[in-house]
């Protein structure tokens, strides 16, 4: 590859890595950017110009700080939506939010980790989720232990071997966990990833048996003990067979 090529290859990578900077904030400012990209800050205003000219960003004249501009949204309309759980899921999660009265979340495996790609959030008063787009590890929470359970035994290897494993979680007693979570077809969490939380997740299968993603319900753990997530996991589980049914494969 030619030294012009490669610069260019470069340039992409960096202003990708700027649009990338906005999945769990609204606005930052260009120093901020310069910081979660490692880029000088010179680096970081000639890119967020170029991005700016193109729409992709806008400053706000208000805070001076920049956000996504409108072609994010323009190119976000043209996605094809007919298979996208986020999208296809959402009416049933919504029914089952108001049978349940608690917090309604989808999560999907993206490598390593874990991501939040859909909500409906409880109408209770008292109640503390993560907020979509959110990435988290795959080494506690129900969720997260869902998506490790059915997953294939090389990836688990992987987790367990990785420099983010907790060292207060004994491997074995880990590995006890998922194979009961295979048996029962549930997992619970309470206190894993957050002090005061607690959920209990399910997994959803398309009709082939393909593992589609983790559903959660989660809340305070005032309301939610051990006996009251396991009442919750019929309902749960009727909820995803209805909607690993709606995927095509």
């Amino acid at each position: 590859m030619s030294g012009e090529k490669k610069s260019t290859v470069r340039a992409a990578e960096r202003a990708l890595d700027i649009l990338l900077c906005f999945v769990d904030k609204t606005q930052l400012g260009m120093m901020e950017i310069a910081e979660r990209t490692g880029l000088n800050k010179s680096t970081v205003f000639r890119l967020l110009a170029t991005l700016e000219s193109k729409g992709f960003v806008k400053r706000n004249q208000y805070t001076e700080k920049y956000e996504l501009g409108f072609r994010i949204w323009e190119l976000a309309a043209h996605l094809n939506q007919s298979d996208d759980p986020a999208v296809l899921f959402l009416p049933e999660m919504e029914r089952l939010r108001d049978e349940l009265d608690e917090t309604v979340s989808l999560y999907i495996r993206d490598g390593k980790e874990r991501i939040r790609i859909q909500a409906v959030e409880s109408n209770q008063a008292i109640r503390r989720v993560a907020p979509i787009g959110a990435r988290m590890p795959l080494t506690v929470g129900a969720s997260s232990k869902v998506l490790m359970a059915f997953a294939d035994s090389k990836l688990v290897q992987e987790v367990l071997a990785g420099s983010r494993w907790p060292d207060h979680i004994s491997k074995v007693n880990y590995l006890q966990q998922l194979k009961t979570i295979r048996e029962d077809g549930y997992a619970m969490s309470v206190e894993e990833r957050e002090a005061g939380t607690a959920a209990v997740a399910v997994p959803i299968f398309s009709r082939r048996g393909r593992l589609v993603a983790a559903l959660a319900v989660s809340g305070p753990v005032s309301r939610m003990n051990m006996d009251k997530m396991i009442q919750f996991v019929p309902d749960m589980l009727e909820a995803a067979s209805k909607m690993g049914k709606m995927m095509k494969d």
